[in-house]
């Protein structure tokens, strides 16, 4: 008996396709785009499809003109579902769909964390680093009868003329010679307190009398002999141990910290913090410290910051326009130490702090709070919230620089009381 349409025999059907032959070979793809989407239909009986053509059975109609649509035929494609899956909602869109959102609040929260711990470790290794590096060589408990402290804190500020570690095309190109031990060049009492700060010069070539002291090496007993020198010499026989004894006998102010500096470690600052802007009120020439600058506003390098700072023979004032001088550019200096360019610049602030802290010698009690301390208020004499002002003079003795007695003791009173300078400097 024959169950194929009119017209049809089992030998219509070609080479064994739907046979159930041994012979599995897949359906064309025709025939896998006509797979209808959907439940199949319950048999029974129904009518069988008419004959279309010569003996073929009618096929369904593609709305598309491809075969893709129309009547419930789909190639599959529209749902993504063409390698299974059909109804069970377990496709990969749907996969993605149910992935849980990402939970903000949390990564934002680690972050934060993050950053945090990054910024605290890299604080304490740079304070410890930077900690380590200070010279503190300068023994302050050697120095005998020493005033009472006051309130408010005082630095003494030198800047030395040692050669140390200096080469020779660096002494030839910063104008030092080469003197053998080191003098000081320059000295300032910065005092910090509630009533701003006040930025004092001692010329060099102050009077000043040498008072009994311990020798900083031998430790001996030395009895003052009312020997009457210049100050720097008290710095070139015994350093700074004598130098702060000297200041303190001949003021009665008590120095709480002691900062030096050499010409190289100062070069390098000012090299290293990218240079200085300075206004200079008039054409400087000087073969001796090599200045050679025109008046107006320019940018010095450390070559030329240290020439400027040195220089005295072409000044009118001599010693005493040279402090001028050096107080103008330290508290330039520690402005630019403490702009934000330089500040939150690591490619700038490393260098600058490694220039500082290499070249700085400092007192056994100086801590890193301290030294900063000194730079704000070196910064705030710069922007006009403190004083600056030369030691008062009253005349000279010899080619010594006589200190105005009365003046001196009226502005110590008001520096140990904290109290703000009434007193005017030359």
């Amino acid at each position: 008996m024959n169950d194929w349409p009119e017209g049809w025999s089992g030998d219509d059907r070609g080479s064994g396709y739907g046979r159930g032959s041994s012979s599995a070979r897949p359906e064309s793809a025709r025939v896998m785009r006509q797979v209808r989407r959907g439940a199949t239909p319950p048999p029974g009986p129904g009518p069988s499809a008419p004959p279309y053509g010569a003996g073929v059975p009618q096929q369904p109609s593609y709305t598309d003109g491809q075969g893709y649509g129309g009547d419930g035929y789909d190639s599959g494609y529209n749902t993504g579902q063409v390698y299974g899956g059909g109804g069970g909602g377990q496709g990969p869109g749907r996969q993605l769909r149910d992935r849980p959102a990402p939970n903000w609040r949390r990564r934002i929260k680690w972050t934060a964390i993050t950053v945090v711990t990054v910024l605290v470790v890299t604080t304490v290794g740079t304070y410890f680093w930077a900690d380590s590096k200070l010279n503190r060589e300068v023994d302050l408990s050697k120095v005998i009868e020493r005033p009472e402290a006051g309130e408010g804190t005082n630095y003494l500020i030198v800047g030395s003329d040692s050669r140390e570690g200096m080469t020779d095309e660096q002494k030839k190109d910063l104008h030092t010679g080469s003197a053998e031990g080191k003098r000081t060049d320059s000295m300032m009492i910065l005092h910090t307190g509630d009533n701003g700060s006040t930025l004092i010069s001692l010329p060099r070539d102050s009077d000043v009398e040498i008072p009994s002291f311990v020798g900083s090496e031998s430790g001996k007993t030395y009895k003052g002999t009312g020997r009457h020198t210049k100050l720097n010499a008290a710095y070139a026989e015994d350093g700074p141990e004598l130098l702060v004894r000297t200041i303190e006998h001949n003021t009665g102010l008590r120095l709480d910290h002691y900062v030096e500096i050499g010409f190289a470690g100062f070069a390098n600052i000012v090299d290293a913090v990218g240079g200085v802007e300075m206004d200079i009120p008039q054409d400087i020439k000087d073969k001796k410290s090599g200045a050679d600058f025109k008046k107006g506003k320019q940018t010095l390098n450390g070559e030329e910051a240290l020439a400027f700072v040195r220089t005295r023979y072409a000044l009118a004032g001599s010693d005493l326009d040279r402090t001028k001088n050096q107080q103008k550019f330290l508290s330039a200096l520690a402005s630019q130490v403490a702009t934000p360019s330089t500040v939150l610049n690591p490619f700038k602030l490393y260098p600058t702090m490694g220039a500082g802290l290499d070249s700085l010698i400092v007192d056994k009690d100086m801590g890193l709070f301290d030294l900063a301390s000194m730079f704000w208020a070196m910064k705030s004499v710069s922007g006009g919230e403190g004083t600056s002002m030369n030691m008062p003079i009253s005349g000279s003795v010899g080619s010594n620089l006589k200190w105005d007695d009365a003046k001196v003791k009226k502005l110590v009173e008001e520096l140990k009381n904290d109290e703000k300078v009434t007193v005017s400097g030359n």
